[in-house]
């Protein structure tokens, strides 16, 4: 359906060169022996998974009989024991990602755990049934014919022919439906929200100004609600909501907007016309039901304590003639030798250091962490003396580390707190060192019990093809802002 671009490293089905001979064909037909067969491998996004189960990038398999050089089995088992949340699968194939999910490889995985007093059928505390409602939403951008339409010339066309930094669409769909309308009755509902785009940001409010409660993010539910009157998320993260209908009279028409800048944060506002607007709940007529009073406290959050050094990685930009050429983790490539290696069990604090002028939200497989704070910095300086020591991106040779704390600014500033429980993928601000507290261990493993070298996985964590940490905008990742995270015994 959309233009391969074979000068990426991706899985590469048929072993064509990554460098074809010019002149480089227009798409369509673009390059014949990229376009079939279709690798793919899918990922369950937050999940506490064996890495052969987990969609290791190189672990892809075809229709056929092809397959990637990490691939063990299409046959996945996922324990589910984790804390009750939103969870999402998508294909996470090597340099292809953003073209499978665009095309409809991805959905809810939603887990849940009938001890746990809110997710009890028999509980009312929480709306269920027809009232809990998933929400998927996806920008996208339609031909005349109603085929889907996906960016086909590169920014940089003499180096990636096809490759653009970020895709954005022109239309919001919901579900699968574009713009649709919902009808409601006049009370509480719960909306499971999914920002399942490349690369869109949502910044998310309702029309009437009206507020409403986060009380869930990545990895569960949060500590307490957090009442809220717009919801900003990245592409990856959830949000679990309550919104109260109940005094709005009926025929009334509400729009859930988004002013979000695409890029975010620095871009361009959005149209309120078309991708301002996300979709439309319609009041039916009926009498009005009214929610019970939710708990202070939804979930205990256990106190960390790190048990390892920090490490302390960057998130890179080459630019070219007209854009970005390359976006890096640690001012390396995919295949540059494997860095990230923790100790199961271990507890790590890591400082994201964002070089670039775009938030990305930076997502890591098999855990779930915690947010710590951001912290502002010299930005420039950095940079400078950053290359000075390593050189100019991309770099082939394990990354000298740079300590961020001599180019700090300010003082760092708390997470929001809807960030305050448990998160799988976390936005990384320009200019702002982003720490996040990450426990090689299952969510609800005991602390004090909890230490290096001692796996309290239902599974052998160190064992299969392991697991990566990644940009989830696609277009990043797809170009190489991802890197292998191998756990060690």
């Amino acid at each position: 359906m959309f233009a391969v671009d074979p000068t990426l490293h991706w899985a590469n089905p048929n072993n064509i060169s990554m460098i074809p001979p010019r002149p480089w064909p227009k798409f369509p037909p673009g390059f014949p022996d990229a376009q079939i067969l279709v690798p793919l491998v899918t990922h369950l996004h937050g999940g506490e998974t064996p890495s052969v189960s987990d969609g290791h990038p190189d672990a892809w398999f075809t229709a056929g009989i092809i397959r990637g050089e990490a691939f063990e089995t299409s046959l996945y088992t996922y324990p589910n024991m984790q804390q009750p949340t939103t969870l999402w699968y998508h294909d996470h194939a090597l340099g292809i990602t953003r073209l499978n999910v665009y095309a409809g490889l991805a959905g809810f995985y939603l887990l849940r755990d009938p001890n746990n007093p809110f997710e009890n059928p028999n509980s009312s505390i929480l709306p269920s049934g027809e009232f809990e409602i998933p929400l998927a939403i996806q920008d996208r951008t339609f031909k005349c014919d109603g085929s889907l339409f996906f960016d086909k010339v590169g920014i940089n066309p003499t180096i990636h022919p096809y490759w653009t930094p970020e895709f954005f669409g022109n239309t919001i769909m919901v579900n699968g439906k574009v713009w649709p309308n919902l009808n409601i009755e006049p009370r509480h509902y719960r909306f499971r929200i999914l920002n399942g785009s490349n690369a869109r940001f949502y910044n998310l409010k309702f029309s009437n100004g009206q507020s409403f409660i986060q009380i869930g993010t990545d990895g569960g539910f949060l500590p307490s609600p957090v009442t809220l009157t717009s919801l900003l998320i990245a592409p990856g993260e959830r949000a679990d909501v309550l919104v109260d209908f109940s005094s709005l009279s009926p025929g009334t028409s509400i729009i859930l907007e988004n002013d979000a800048n695409t890029p975010y944060p620095d871009g361009d506002p959005p149209d309120p016309e078309t991708v301002g607007q996300i979709m439309q709940f319609t009041v039916r007529d009926q009498e009005p039901v009214y929610p019970p009073e939710l708990p202070e406290t939804l979930n205990t959050i256990p106190k960390l304590t790190p048990t390892a050094p920090t490490r302390t990685l960057t998130l890179n930009e080459v630019m070219g003639p007209d854009g970005p050429v390359i976006v890096l983790l640690n001012g390396q490539k995919w295949d540059a030798p494997i860095s990230e290696t923790p100790k199961v069990g271990a507890t790590e604090d890591w400082e994201l250091v964002n070089l670039t002028g775009d938030t990305h939200p930076i997502h890591l497989h098999l855990v779930q962490f915690q947010v710590l704070n951001r912290q502002i910095f010299d930005v420039e300086r950095y940079i400078n003396d950053w290359t000075l020591v390593n050189g100019t991106p991309p770099l082939k040779n394990p990354t000298v580390t740079l300590p961020v704390t001599g180019y700090l600014q300010g003082q760092p500033v708390s997470p929001d707190p809807n960030e305050m429980g448990w998160k799988d993928t976390v936005r990384a601000n320009p200019g702002e060192v982003t720490r996040i507290r990450v426990r090689y261990a299952p969510q609800d493993a005991n602390p004090a019990i909890t230490l290096p070298g001692v796996n309290l996985y239902p599974f052998d964590p160190t064992r299969g093809p392991g697991y990566v940490w990644h940009c989830h905008i696609l277009d990043h990742e797809d170009n190489e802002m991802m890197r292998p995270l191998k756990l060690l015994p």
